[in-house]
């Protein structure tokens, strides 16, 4: 699977999933620093008393040496417990002619009970486990202070039946040497009740245009299977010793 990173600035937190080419930050909406799985660009907190389950499609259209515009696509599955617990998937990106789902790379599951992160994958059937520090408090994000970056309000809008607050952020490279100034554009249409962003927008002209939407969603309870470990699976412990666990959870 194809793992270019956009060349955007990401914040990581602790038991955070970097995805490949298509993640787009979500860091225009801070509301929480917990352990979360990104897919694709979309951060599931683990919160409690806020199941749901969407699927999340990824469009991403390149621009090519030859001056054509090579689009492929990625279909995700995501959701959370009224417990907090999160599943995402990473599945293959396909080109946009391809039909059905995509075939299955990895699942990533976070208990915010036990602070368990497990990743399996189907395709060698081993589970690996790990034990996620807590949470350090980390302040807000702020680009008041960078002058190469401006952010707008876009105000409200409904999304797939949901109340949806806009933001535009605006990065703006200058020219080196005898390049010529380069503008990125991420759009983030986040949904309080949901606590995710719904639509997402990143616009590089190094890089073409990606967009994030979820679909499908429904806030019934997700099945118990859709956070466990299918039977037949190798599990493997790989929780760092208590004191670099410790450590990390400080930094």
């Amino acid at each position: 699977m194809q793992r270019n990173l956009l060349l955007i600035p990401v914040l990581l937190v602790s038991g955070t999933l970097a995805l490949p080419a298509q993640e787009i930050s979500n860091d225009a909406n801070p509301l929480y620093r917990t352990p979360s799985i990104r897919m694709g660009g979309i951060t599931v907190p683990p919160i409690t008393n806020a199941p749901f389950t969407a699927t999340a499609v990824i469009k991403n259209q390149q621009h090519m040496p030859d001056g054509s515009v090579q689009t492929t696509r990625n279909i995700n599955l995501i959701g959370r417990d009224s417990l907090g617990r999160t599943h995402g998937e990473m599945r293959l990106r396909v080109p946009e002619s391809f039909q059905g789902m995509p075939p299955l790379s990895e699942v990533h599951l976070f208990d915010p009970q036990t602070r368990v992160q497990t990743v399996y994958y189907p395709a060698t059937h081993v589970a690996s486990r790990q034990l996620r520090p807590e949470p350090r408090q980390a302040a807000n994000p702020s680009n008041s202070s960078n002058p190469l970056v401006q952010v707008e309000d876009l105000g409200s809008n409904i999304i797939e039946g949901f109340d949806a607050k806009g933001t535009r952020r605006t990065l703006t490279i200058p020219a080196n040497g005898t390049g010529a100034t380069i503008t990125v554009v991420d759009e983030y249409w986040y949904s309080e009740d949901l606590h995710l962003n719904l639509l997402l927008l990143h616009n590089d002209p190094r890089t073409g245009v990606q967009t994030i939407s979820l679909s499908n969603i429904q806030r019934e309870e997700p099945a118990q299977e859709f956070f466990e470990v299918p039977q037949g699976y190798k599990i493997v412990d790989m929780t760092p010793p208590a004191d670099v666990l410790a450590a990390n959870g400080s930094r």
